[in-house]
């Protein structure tokens, strides 16, 4: 089942996400509504404040970023880099930042460079509620880094500078009152 994306605006964006407990009713299915929704939108990541549960949830499908790969052994890990992240801890960042274009889908028509550290030591549940331990570099740890700060209630657009906060206030402003237009179903705070 499709589920409607939060737009910007939304409270639920800016709350950080309450651990799952394995025992949870419907948290498969809210894991299988967050890939068809995230795929619908053509999205590469999905967590779930994003549908409306301020949980520490989010799913990946790196597939879609293989052309954006620096190298082939990165394109061929993107090809199968599909996670269902539950509870993450994010151990360690490393590197200098780099920038890389990103995008968000409940911040429709909105891109904007973000520095973020190449590489990243995490741990997580995967769907089994099984503990992983992963080091992830270049475009498969933005993607992690980009969804982690959802279930912390940060958006991409907090990483900018002033000046580039500064031009798109009045875009976010007429988005969190107006809505967006989207080709996937939004919700927003427009009554």
């Amino acid at each position: 089942m499709i589920l409607p994306i939060v737009l910007y605006g939304q409270p639920v964006l800016r709350q950080r996400g309450r651990d799952l407990a394995p025992q949870e009713a419907g948290v498969q299915e809210l894991i299988d509504q967050m890939f068809d929704t995230m795929y619908n939108a053509h999205g590469v990541g999905l967590a779930a404040p994003q549908v409306g549960h301020s949980l520490r949830l989010f799913v990946i499908d790196g597939q879609g970023m293989q052309e954006m790969a620096a190298t082939p052994e990165e394109a061929e890990f993107l090809k199968t880099y599909q996670r269902v992240i539950i509870n993450p801890v994010l151990v360690a960042e490393s590197g200098p930042k780099w920038g890389f274009e990103e995008g968000c889908l409940s911040i429709p028509g909105i891109r904007e460079t973000v520095q973020r550290h190449p590489q990243i030591q995490v741990r997580y549940l995967n769907r089994q509620f099984e503990p992983v331990e992963e080091t992830l570099s270049g475009i498969a740890a933005r993607i992690f880094q980009h969804e982690y700060d959802h279930i912390e209630g940060v958006l991409f657009t907090d990483h900018l500078s002033p000046l580039k906060k500064q031009i798109l206030r009045a875009k976010l402003t007429r988005m969190a009152k107006r809505g967006a237009d989207a080709d996937y179903p939004i919700v927003s705070n427009i009554r």
